[in-house]
């Protein structure tokens, strides 16, 4: 048996009907986590140009947090296990393309 896929004689890219579009919510995740990481660098930002009056070292905190906001975020977000309704969802979806479960 040949593992390359297509080379049995199949076309392995799926059909219109078999395509899944995401939700609108799994779209917009990714933006959900840049604006929790904007809205803590410009807290960040703020609390520097508050107390110190150099905008310039405002900025550089400002990015600096934005960055480590967002790969904290990023991280937390990974370390999250899927609940059941999505665990059933990657399930279905490693059956439907012949891939394995572990």
């Amino acid at each position: 048996m040949s593992t390359i896929p297509g080379s049995d004689g199949t076309d392995p890219t799926p059909t219109e009907h078999e395509i899944v579009e995401p939700t609108r919510r799994e779209r917009l995740r990714p933006v959900e986590f840049i604006v929790m990481a904007l809205i803590i660098a410009v807290f960040i930002g703020l609390v520097v140009l508050g107390s110190t009056r150099e905008v310039v070292l405002a900025l550089v905190f400002f990015g600096v947090g934005f960055i480590v906001s967002l790969v904290v975020i990023a991280m937390l977000a990974l370390a999250v296990k899927p609940d059941d309704a999505e665990q059933q969802d990657l399930d279905e979806q490693n059956h439907e393309h012949g891939g394995s479960t572990h």
